[in-house]
């Protein structure tokens, strides 16, 4: 079963004899100095053999300083707390005391097993980090195996995927394990051959030395298992320099690929669990009601195939031995509910308290020209294609989770407590999830399926139906904003951007992980958690001279959650919005006007691709434009330009776009690809049509056919994605989140000058043109 076995050739072992021969804490590394501009400077790694055909290898994960981009503009902008220390930066070093505990192993047939501390939702990091691997270990990439770890507690705040920051904290680290377990391939048949180390070579997974002399890994792999732990020189497992990569930078199809599209690859219901039977849920009318009375117990007990009816904290759970059933089942219930968290709120009304709740404008708009704007931006859902679910084995001695999960140590802590248990009787596999953007960062569904399995007494295998996933799961909450920006003399002195939004949730590990690294963020020491992801991941790539940006939010609880880039989406498109406008204002080019206040000579090349390549102002037809739009992140930048047909301002599409993006060194420019092209459609989605009505307390939408995400017939048939070339000495910089806001601003600039109007309120078209599922 995916996600639930031991890895091949005692890769459990592996670990588990890393973790027991010394504590975390009494761990002398082996400190090694790499000569080379490629090596381990300022990082360390341990070495570490089991006695087993296997060699396996642990390696310590290190962090690289952040540095501001230069200034240009006559105003310069100081730096903001993103560009000092962003909220990747954060999460590195919080993975530090835990660092040294990535782990690799090499079986009998030559076959490398990775286990990934990450989780894998669509993104392509199983890809990436197989490169990695077999970039640095010097074999097929077809040798190398790569499996998503369970739940592991000891590694602390190093288990959690999110924030763009999966191949940034890995980039490093996993390099040095495969070159690590290379170096003790060749250490071993050095030894076997009675010869030095430098006199052999490696490729294809074989050792080659003098004499025609040659030996697989497969061959090598039990004495090197069975040789004594021993220091490596730095030159002996020195990581490659980049321009040695023949595989790393290179287009790369993803190595799941036809599994994926075949319908081979498991996800967490496609598992046969022994045992584990079908559940699901009658949830409530309105968000976080409780269940008061049911009705019809009895008689839904009574009908063909329910097993069981349980009560539990989310509504009310009906076993069964087929989903068919168990839906039919639920629907029977007769449920008397108590009232939810947001009963009797609506969309005006929350609207209103996020206007109320914008903080004021500071810079008064008096003696210079300016530029103000209001905009907001409505309800999201995450709407990943696989709906949330788990598998549940609660028993009285211990539990086995199986779900999608990107912060799995927290879903196992928690659920311990809920059942309690100690931590160390529950085991929480991680499973590949069928999309994400966010959603997965929360573990509701296996949370819930523990519940229902502890009360039923029996494994439960638990569905969300769409309409669960779109009106009680979680959503990007909605924001206004108030932006105002000041200019004279051909210069942007002053620009200011106010934020109100509903409280996004980060109980799910993340808020615990800025909590403990407080004293290294780069924000006053009074600010809010929410305010310190905010400073931490939004910032203004544009000398506009006094810059601030600021949040605050409103508390109505409701099941909210990050959703792709977070906070930038809204707050990056709404400023590129304002950028568009001021260049209007002040009788410039758009691109031109970005050319001339962009900070840095790298965004400048970003920015100049895209407009080249997209032809920047060329004639179009009446009711066509052209819109462009830019944003930096997390050590990386982007620029969209997009055409857009609005000759119908009600069903406007999108017909080509260019996307430019430097993510300092690319480890696989097609997965970089796609991920911008999601961006895009992403974009496309929440900024023309996808949204949540939020109606008496609970969403409208309960299915793809409601909340209008972008299909096939609404995405540009020519897209271009220009991967900028890596420079000498360049890392990986976060791309999982970058290609939204730009292309939100693109879109939505492409609009306004197609359209003649502004648009203030997002996503452009917003009528309920559905009749609602039944509550």
């Amino acid at each position: 079963m995916a996600g639930a076995d031991e890895e091949p050739g005692g890769a459990g072992q592996a670990v588990r004899t890393a973790r027991a021969r010394e504590p975390v804490q009494a761990r002398e590394p082996v400190q090694v100095r790499e000569p080379g501009p490629s090596g381990p400077a300022r990082r360390t790694f341990l070495t570490y053999l089991v006695a087993a055909p296997t060699l396996a290898v642990a390696t310590g994960i290190g962090s690289e300083a952040a540095a501001p981009a230069e200034a240009r503009a006559s105003v310069p902008s100081p730096p903001a707390p993103a560009d000092v220390l962003d909220l990747g930066d954060v999460l590195i070093l919080a993975g530090k005391p835990t660092a040294d505990m990535l782990v690799l192993t090499v079986d009998e047939e030559g076959t490398a097993h990775f286990r990934l501390p990450r989780e894998e939702v669509g993104q392509g990091l199983t890809t990436a980090v197989a490169m990695l691997v077999a970039e640095e270990l010097d074999t097929p990439l077809e040798k190398v195996r790569v499996r998503l770890d369970d739940a592991r507690p000891e590694l602390l705040w190093n288990q959690l995927t999110g924030s763009s920051n999966s191949i940034r904290s890995l980039y490093g680290p996993v390099r040095q394990t495969a070159a690590a377990a290379r170096a003790r391939m060749v250490a071993t048949a050095a030894r076997k051959w009675d010869m030095k180390p430098d006199e052999l070579s490696v490729h294809e997974g074989v050792v080659a030395g003098p004499g025609g002399r040659r030996a697989s890994y497969a061959s090598l792999a039990r004495a090197a298992a069975a040789a004594r732990t021993e220091e490596l020189s730095g030159e002996q497992a020195r990581t490659k320099r980049e321009s040695e990569h023949s595989l790393v930078g290179s287009p790369t199809s993803r190595v799941d690929a036809r599994a994926m599209v075949t319908g081979q690859q498991h996800y967490t219901l496609d598992l046969d669990v022994p045992g584990a039977k079908p559940a699901m849920v009658r949830r409530p009318p309105t968000l976080n009601g409780t269940v008061k009375k049911v009705h019809n117990e009895a008689a839904v007990r009574g009908m063909p195939g329910v097993l069981d009816v349980v009560v539990v904290e989310t509504g009310v759970a009906v076993v069964a031995e087929t989903f068919g059933q168990a839906l039919d089942g639920k629907d029977a219930l007769d449920v008397s509910w108590g009232g939810g968290s947001v009963d009797g709120l609506s969309d005006d009304g929350i609207r209103k308290k996020l206007r109320a709740a914008a903080p004021p404008l500071a810079v008064p708009p008096v003696l210079t020209d300016h530029v103000d704007a209001e905009f907001d931006f409505a309800f999201v859902s995450h709407a990943p294609l696989e709906s949330n679910s788990a598998v549940a084995d609660v028993r009285e001695d211990g539990a086995t989770i199986w779900s999608g999960l990107k912060s799995p140590i927290v879903a196992l802590q928690t659920i311990a407590a809920e059942l309690g248990l100690p931590e160390e009787k529950v085991t929480v596999h991680v499973v590949q999830g069928g999309g994400s953007f966010g959603r997965r960062l929360f573990f509701d569904a296996a949370l819930e399926a523990a519940r229902i399995s502890k009360k039923s007494g029996r494994p439960v295998r638990l569905m969300w139906s769409r309409i669960d996933d779109m009106r009680h799961g979680r959503m990007r909450p909605a924001t206004h904003h108030k932006i105002r920006a000041t200019h004279s003399l051909g210069n942007v002195i002053s620009f200011e951007h106010r934020v109100a939004a509903v409280e996004t949730d980060f109980r799910h590990g993340l808020g615990e992980i800025l909590s403990a690294n407080a004293a290294k963020l780069p924000v006053a020491g009074n600010a809010t958690l929410a305010q310190s992801l905010f400073l931490t991941t939004v910032k203004s790539p544009y000398d506009f001279g006094v810059t601030t940006q600021l949040l605050n939010e409103v508390p109505l609880r409701m099941p909210t959650a990050s959703w792709r880039s977070v906070y930038s989406a809204n707050t990056r498109g709404a400023e590129e919005i304002i950028v568009d406008e001021l260049a209007r204002k002040m009788k410039k080019d758009p691109v031109a006007f970005r050319r001339e206040f962009l900070k840095s000579a790298r965004q400048r090349a970003v920015l100049e691709k895209a407009a080249e390549s997209g032809e920047w102002g060329r004639e179009l037809p009446e009711g066509f434009a052209q819109g462009v739009g830019f944003h930096e992140e997390y050590k990386s930048c982007t620029a969209c330009l997009v055409e857009i047909d609005a000759r119908d301002p009600k069903d406007p599409r999108v017909t080509k776009a260019v996307i430019a993006v430097d993510v300092g060194r690319p480890v696989n420019p097609r997965g970089l690809e796609a991920q911008m092209l999601g961006g895009l459609t992403d974009a496309i989605s929440t900024t023309l049509r996808a949204g949540l009505h939020i109606d008496d307390g609970l969403p409208l939408e309960g299915s793809y056919s409601q909340f209008h995400y972008a299909r096939q017939a609404d995405s540009p048939r020519d897209v271009r994605v220009h991967v900028m070339p890596a420079e000498d000495g360049a890392e990986p910089g976060g791309a999982g989140e970058l290609g939204v806001p730009a292309a939100v601003g693109a879109i939505a600039n492409a609009y306004a000058r197609a359209t003649g109007t502004r648009p203030r309120s997002f996503p452009v078209n917003f009528d309920v043109d559905f009749d609602p599922f039944p509550r």
